[in-house]
């Protein structure tokens, strides 16, 4: 099941990026999209962390709060950078992260990064050390607010 589905995502992302849509482009495309699948079977990357399929449930209510949370902080960065006192207060903290697994903490160490104004400057174990722009952005990471939706999500498997 894994392999098809790698497959599949393989195929749409190839005719997401291709925009040439033949027969013969198609059928080359998805030959290509099962071979590479069964190359990733075979090279034993297309396993849960590699492909993790099993976590479809978790993205119809994380992707959209992600992406809220990077709408939210966007607008934050930017009133700060039009603000003529540039009022910044760069913070270096250190967050736990709790997630059981290794994607989960690159899980929650990405979403850090990909939230403007925050990013993750190392990871040890289950330790994050992130950069904020601002001290507010630092006190939400260290609330656990993040680290909790994340934890949430892994669990959804």
């Amino acid at each position: 099941m894994r392999v098809v589905s790698l497959a599949g995502f393989l195929f749409a992302f190839w005719l997401a990026l291709s925009g040439h849509y033949t027969l013969l482009l198609i059928a080359a495309g998805a030959v290509c999209a099962m071979l590479c699948a069964l190359v990733g079977r075979h090279m034993r990357v297309a396993d849960h962390e590699g492909h993790p399929i099993h976590l479809w449930r978790g993205t119809l209510t994380y992707y959209p709060w992600l992406v809220w949370e990077i709408a939210k902080s966007a607008w934050a960065v930017t009133k700060v950078i039009l603000h003529p006192r540039l009022p910044i207060s760069p913070t270096m903290t250190v967050v736990r992260a709790g997630q059981r697994s290794t994607a989960g903490v690159a899980t929650y160490a990405n979403s850090i990064t990909l939230t403007p104004g925050t990013i993750t400057v190392g990871v040890s174990g289950n330790t994050l050390t992130v950069h904020a722009l601002m001290r507010e952005g630092a006190i939400d990471l260290e609330g656990g607010g993040m680290d909790s939706r994340v934890t949430r999500f892994e669990a959804t498997a």
